[in-house]
């Protein structure tokens, strides 16, 4: 058995209680916009375009997201719909630690077309 290191015990628990491993929605928030933004730009809705695009938001929001360092498993949804004036509703449930995992969805539009992304984020114990 390994001699007793207070110094470890510290470590450990600033890992799982410490706000720099917590999940902040807000910054989630803020990483998707940018990616939305990088992906689809000023871009017009384009039919052709829709799979190019859903691709690259959630790839570019996974790869921002794990460069956090943030012992996090994380999903990324992305959906894109053309302004028709036709609705849109959509929801999520989880059943998970509400202490440390979390969630966080964004609506995104411009003249021509609205893109939703959820993402959630789930605590590696």
């Amino acid at each position: 058995m390994p001699p007793f290191n207070p110094l470890y015990m510290t470590t450990m628990e600033e890992y799982h209680s410490g706000s720099e491993s917590s999940f902040h929605s807000e910054e989630a928030d803020n990483i998707v916009k940018e990616c939305i933004e990088g992906v689809v730009g000023n871009d017009d809705y384009s039919q052709s375009l829709v799979n190019k695009w859903t691709a690259g938001i959630v790839e570019r929001c996974l790869t921002q997201l794990v460069k956090q360092g943030k012992p996090y498993k994380y999903i990324v949804t992305c959906a894109v719909m053309q302004k028709t004036g036709a609705g849109l509703h959509t929801a999520n449930s989880c059943y998970w630690d509400t202490t440390m995992d979390g969630s966080s969805t964004v609506r995104w539009e411009n003249r021509t077309m609205y893109c939703v992304v959820s993402v959630f984020a789930v605590a590696i114990a």
